[in-house]
């Protein structure tokens, strides 16, 4: 499934437009709740005889039986609501603006920002033993300007599938030895790595910061600076030489894009694939025999490093059941319940560690990915995040298309400038 980079991806007019949404007040999501018994505004809203939890098409019906059974145990009616996932944050943000969201809400972490920045969300106290049952890529996702503003579940990054079929190298040490290993081994395609005609910066991460190339720098306090952007400046330019290299060399390609880059691989007609955990139900329908690993970088340069996307849940800031909110959010903390419910019927990586542990022997692949994500960047959440995505995406593939990639780089990176402000 590709949902989930997809969304990652539309961030750049997310951001831009929920604030608009917000200014405006405006009624744009009047029909965006669908099943789950939501209503007008993207569902009911919250009222004062329960507590109202707004999710996606994909994570509500894992979510609903457990938050129900909590629900019972705690004496208060629990109602799942589902809202689409392109549509639920502006659409929380404006219905909680206006009074009738939700009491909870769930959403990717690098939703933070924009929810904060819009008023939109509270801090949340986390148990006091947080760093015995989450682990720490997770609390350091929902951790924002100091504060915590959100409960994760499950983490998402990108890993390296190999073909064992097409090369030798399962695990190759470097970028280098992977090439070297696929060309050996006849493939049609050295690696699978969506591009297309717009580019992929997540995707593409792992390359860019082995590079050398950065987004952004950070501040005395360690927090994210948008004024140090790190697209056109020294690092982004070797990215951009390694990334020109390796589509001179046929290892990237704008022919592949996120709609076939998983189905080349599960077809055997490429060595490697770099993708995220919603790529293992197709390989293991494929029959294809793989091995998963965490992503190399290139030899004598810097380590990859992919992003990681964590799954969280967050309090509206108008609750109206915000004791029952913040209840349930400690309870989901602090026990693995709600996270195993939520893995059994969507098997992405889980943050609590208790549960990590009971899957260990059972899931291998999952907990690759689990072990890579804690060697990953968490998304940035800064609002400032969404001039990225556009502006170096299509840079990156105009670079493997052949353009020059010094001024192309640069050139994104003064459009990001401009549009940060």
């Amino acid at each position: 499934m590709q949902i989930r980079r997809k969304s990652f991806l539309a961030l750049g007019g997310l951001a831009a437009g929920t604030t608009l949404l917000a200014a405006c007040g405006g009624d744009s999501g009047s029909d965006s709740g669908t099943g789950g018994g939501a209503s007008d505004g993207g569902g009911g809203g919250a009222s004062a005889g329960k507590l109202v939890i707004w999710a996606d098409e994909e994570k509500a019906p894992a979510l609903k039986p457990s938050a129900e059974a909590w629900g019972e145990e705690n004496g208060v009616e629990v109602v799942v609501e589902v809202v689409p996932g392109d549509e639920l944050q502006a659409n929380f943000i404006t219905a909680n603006q206006a009074g009738n969201g939700p009491d909870v809400t769930m959403g990717a972490h690098d939703w933070i920002g924009n929810l904060v920045q819009n008023g939109a969300i509270s801090p949340v106290q986390l148990p006091a033993d947080v760093a015995d049952t989450i682990a720490p890529v997770g609390v350091d996702a929902v951790t924002y300007d100091g504060q915590t503003y959100g409960v994760p579940y499950a983490v998402e990054t990108l890993a390296l599938f190999a073909n064992n079929e097409l090369t030798d190298a399962a695990e190759p040490g470097s970028i280098e030895e992977l090439i070297s290993a696929a060309e050996a081994g006849g493939a049609e395609n050295i690696l699978s790595l969506p591009i297309g005609e717009s580019g992929d910066p997540y995707h593409m991460q792992p390359i860019y910061t082995s590079a050398g190339g950065y987004l952004f720098g950070k501040d005395a306090e360690g927090n994210l600076d948008p004024s140090d952007l790190g697209v056109g400046k020294e690092g982004s330019l070797t990215a951009a030489d390694k990334i020109s290299e390796l589509g001179e060399q046929g290892v990237l390609k704008n022919s592949i894009t996120g709609d076939n880059s998983i189905s080349l691989f599960a077809e055997g007609k490429a060595a490697y694939l770099i993708s995220g955990p919603w790529a293992l139900a197709d390989m293991r329908d494929s029959g294809i025999d793989f091995t998963v690993s965490p992503i190399p970088g290139f030899e004598g340069m810097e380590p990859a490093a992919p992003f990681a996307g964590v799954n969280s849940f967050y309090v509206a800031s108008n609750a109206a059941n915000a004791g029952f909110a913040q209840q349930f959010m400690t309870d989901v903390a602090s026990s693995p319940d709600v996270a195993k419910a939520m893995y059994e019927a969507n098997p992405l990586p889980p943050v609590n560690l208790q549960l990590r542990e009971e899957i260990a022997s059972s899931d291998e692949h999952v907990m690759i990915f689990a072990e890579a994500a804690e060697a990953a960047d968490p998304m940035p959440a800064i609002p400032a995040m969404a001039a990225i995505w556009g502006p170096l995406g299509i840079a990156e593939a105009n670079i493997v298309g052949g353009k020059d990639p010094h001024p192309t780089m640069e050139a994104a990176g003064e459009e990001i400038a401009g549009a940060i402000g």
